[in-house]
C-alpha cells in the first residue's frame, strides 16, 4: 500500500546537479533535497498564479522595461503578503509530514530560501509573462 509521503516523494523531479555534501547546514540540504525538487514540480502552476496576479493588477506589468519587470516580480513575492502566502501554501501542502516537521523548526529561513527559490525561477521564465497576445503565432 501507497502512503502519502512515498507517492509525494515518487512524483517530484530528480534534481541535477544538486549534490549534497558533509557540510552543509541542515537549511541547505533542506532546500536542496526537498523545496527545490517541490518548487520544480509545481512550476507550471506558479507560473499561472503569476500570470494571473500581474491580470488582478491591470497588467500594468506589461508597460515596463525588462529591468523594471524584474523589480515588479521581486516586489511582489517579497510585500505582497496574500501572493506570498499562497505560493508558500503550494509548495508547503507537497510536504511529508516529517519534512513539515523539519520546516516548522526553521520556518522563517526556510521561508526565506523558498521565495528566493520561486523569485528566481519566475525570474528565469520571465518571457512566459508577455502579452498572450505577442505570443500568438503570425
Amino acid at each position: 500500500m501507497n502512503t502519502r509521503q512515498s507517492n509525494l516523494t515518487n512524483i517530484r523531479p530528480e534534481i541535477l546537479g544538486e549534490t549534497i555534501k558533509e557540510n552543509m547546514s541542515r537549511d541547505e540540504r533542506f532546500q536542496n533535497l526537498v523545496l527545490r525538487p517541490i518548487i520544480k514540480l509545481q512550476n507550471d502552476l506558479l507560473v499561472e498564479v503569476f500570470k494571473n496576479y500581474i491580470r488582478k493588477h491591470k497588467s500594468v506589468f506589461h508597460d515596463y522595461t525588462l529591468e523594471k519587470r524584474m523589480s515588479y516580480i521581486e516586489n511582489a513575492i517579497q510585500r505582497d503578503m496574500k501572493l506570498r502566502n499562497s505560493m508558500k501554501g503550494m509548495i508547503i501542502g507537497q510536504f511529508t509530514v516529517e519534512e513539515y516537521h523539519t520546516y516548522i523548526e526553521n520556518s522563517s529561513a526556510l521561508n526565506k530560501r523558498m521565495m528566493n527559490l520561486v523569485k528566481e525561477r519566475l525570474l528565469s521564465q520571465i518571457q512566459l509573462f508577455e502579452k498572450p497576445e505577442l505570443l500568438e503565432a503570425v
